[in-house]
């Protein structure tokens, strides 16, 4: 196979993965939670490892997983499609995309260490993969934003380009689009956790330009053809926060939508210090969630002289996050 996969990343590959594999017929891929159970037999058995999974039979996997028949043929014809996987991945490659998966070292550390057991077993992307993990700050915030969001998402994306934050974003329309645009035209560096099809978005003439320059990554837990759907930028949401060292929501609607619920998820998982912008005339949501926790990010101080990184790291002082994670495979 290609993209100097290991066995281990190969077998989780072959294992959670639909590349190469037909929705009508043969074998669906593990879920997460399937993984997950998995994952802690294997740590548990003499194999230790996903790569020592490949080309063993039914009768092997039966006996080293204790499984059943049914569980063990699943497994089995999961790791025999290595044929077609690996056409596949020659076809993503020469698009410009790399693929990582829990196993590996280039994994986001973040994401195992803040998320746990809902760490995606496996990610798609472009661009420079270093990017994941480097400092910066989420910004998050309604697709239909008002004047007033508009003005403070270009604000802060100007201020993470010029004191070298990457910004993590969605990738969506509005405040995700604005601040990723403002930060990139500022020659600063931002990744965007997509919820839609990454082999569309690398197509973006704008995007393409500053994928190849390293600026830009995106990344995604999903198929990379895999369209748009709710449950998907749900699910995405907390990966955005996951990556990050500080997160800004600049405006969200109160008790429902996309924003309220990764903002929410974020303050209960203290996963990392969320700031709400803060103003007479911002959403009623950005009101309810400083009620529950959030941090005041009063407008007043988008003004030129702002220190960000700076305000950020003494406001944060004294933040607990979740703990780490043990071993995870």
């Amino acid at each position: 196979m290609n993209m100097d996969l290991t066995a281990d990343s190969q077998a989780m590959l072959l294992l959670c993965s639909h590349l190469s594999l037909s929705d009508e017929t043969g074998p669906k891929p593990l879920t997460l939670r399937e993984w997950n159970s998995l994952a802690r037999t294997l740590l548990e058995s003499s194999l230790g490892t996903p790569g020592e999974l490949l080309g063993l039979s039914i009768d092997d996997l039966r006996t080293e997983l204790a499984v059943s028949d049914d569980e063990a043929g699943r497994l089995v014809r999961l790791l025999s499609r290595g044929g077609g996987l690996a056409v596949e991945l020659e076809r993503l490659e020469s698009l410009g995309m790399w693929i990582v998966t829990r196993v590996d070292e280039h994994y986001p550390r973040r994401l195992k260490q803040r998320l746990k057991q809902v760490a995606p077993a496996v990610l798609f992307g472009a661009g420079d993969r270093a990017l994941l993990g480097q400092q910066g700050l989420a910004v998050v915030g309604s697709r239909n934003v008002d004047d007033h969001g508009k003005t403070c998402a270009d604000f802060i994306g100007n201020a993470c380009a010029r004191e070298g934050l990457v910004l993590y974003s969605g990738g969506a329309r509005g405040v995700d689009a604005i601040s990723t645009q403002a930060t990139l035209e500022a020659r600063g560096t931002a990744v965007a956790v997509l919820a839609h099809s990454l082999e569309k978005a690398i197509r973006a003439p704008d995007a393409r330009s500053k994928l190849e320059s390293g600026d830009l990554a995106l990344v995604t837990p999903y198929s990379p053809n895999a369209g748009f759907s709710v449950g998907a930028a749900m699910g995405r949401n907390k990966l955005i926060y996951a990556l990050a060292d500080y997160a800004l929501v600049v405006a969200s609607d109160a008790g429902k939508g996309g924003t309220w619920a990764g903002a929410t998820e974020a303050i209960k998982a203290k996963w990392l210090p969320l700031f709400v912008l803060d103003s007479p005339n911002v959403p009623a949501g950005n009101r309810q969630l400083l009620q529950k926790g959030a941090i005041s990010f009063p407008v007043s101080l988008l003004t030129p002289s702002l220190a960000l990184r700076e305000w950020l790291q003494v406001q944060a002082d004294g933040f607990a996050p979740s703990p780490v994670q043990p071993r995870l495979l």
